[in-house]
């Protein structure tokens, strides 16, 4: 009976490393791993830390404004120079009750992984100056800042930013209702990864941890290349 007892023991444990083994092998053989030859001159950014990710891109212009889709209003004190935007995707409760690691229970980190709740966007206006040196630069083409943007406005419902009402880390950033729901397979690394990968840049084929993610981009503070 003991032998039986540690074999359904052994289970989870198995999963778990199984789970971690998977998403490191894919890490060498990753997607896009010859990017089409474009013109990349447009500035985004991949955000880490170290656990959870964010897209950066420009906050206006080559047609863009996400001002008008995330309107300063939302925020309690937007920066008005700032000339970046962050845009993550996670679990709603464990996004909007854990603003520190302090605050991370048992319970939060359970619920989040069987996907009971529904998601948000966490969205921060930024300037490049106070994070380009800790972030990964990824030059993107027109045509690929134009995928990573309706990438994000598809994951709002209707194509609606609605904002959480009260809810902010910082004066500098909101939260958006979203589309999905974060599981094991569906965690906010992979909602970036998934962005990535869809607008050609060389990423693992899935991005369940941040370092998936990060892995095949040009390490942080390092300006990526932004020829051809």
């Amino acid at each position: 009976m003991w032998r039986l007892l540690l074999c359904v023991a052994m289970v989870p444990v198995i999963a778990a490393l199984a789970y971690v083994a998977i998403s490191s092998a894919l890490m060498f053989w990753p997607a896009n791993a010859t990017p089409p030859a474009e013109d990349r001159d447009i500035d985004a950014w991949v955000l880490s830390n170290g656990v959870h990710t964010d897209i950066v891109l420009p906050l206006r212009g080559r047609g863009t404004d996400w001002s008008q889709t995330f309107p300063p209003a939302d925020f309690r004190a937007a920066p008005p120079d700032a000339d970046y935007i962050a845009i993550g995707w996670g679990d709603r409760d464990f996004y909007l009750y854990t603003p520190t690691w302090g605050d991370l229970t048992v319970k939060r980190a359970l619920g989040a992984l069987a996907g009971i709740h529904s998601a948000v966007l966490h969205v921060t206006y930024l300037r490049r100056a106070e994070f380009e040196k800790l972030a990964h630069r990824v030059p993107l083409s027109q045509r690929q800042h134009d995928v990573l943007r309706d990438y994000v406005r598809a994951s709002l419902p209707q194509g609606r930013a609605t904002p959480v009402a009260g809810v902010h880390y910082a004066p500098n950033d909101a939260f958006y209702e979203a589309e999905g729901r974060y599981s094991m397979v569906e965690t906010c690394n992979n909602w970036t990864g998934r962005g990535l990968r869809l607008a050609g840049v060389t990423v693992s084929r899935w991005t369940p941890f941040d370092f998936n993610v990060v892995r095949h981009l040009p390490p942080r503070g390092v300006a990526g290349s932004p020829g051809r």
